[in-house]
């Protein structure tokens, strides 16, 4: 059988910290910022973890 191979999708945006947290950005930061207050704006700009709820599906994609 051949070997699995690591999502490319998710390797481009997740990154998996050594504590074993995977950290991701957040979304709404793309387009269409001119009606975004700068204060949400500032707030998006930092990045954060994935949920508990979701960390095995990504894991899984990540460790091929």
């Amino acid at each position: 059988m051949p070997k699995q191979k690591t999502h490319t999708g998710a390797k481009k945006r997740f990154k998996l910290k050594k504590s074993g947290l995977i950290k991701r950005n957040k979304m709404n930061r793309r387009h269409i910022l001119t009606k975004k207050s700068p204060d949400r704006k500032r707030r998006l700009r930092k990045g954060t973890y994935v949920s508990k709820a979701d960390e095995k599906n990504i894991k899984g994609l990540l460790s091929a």
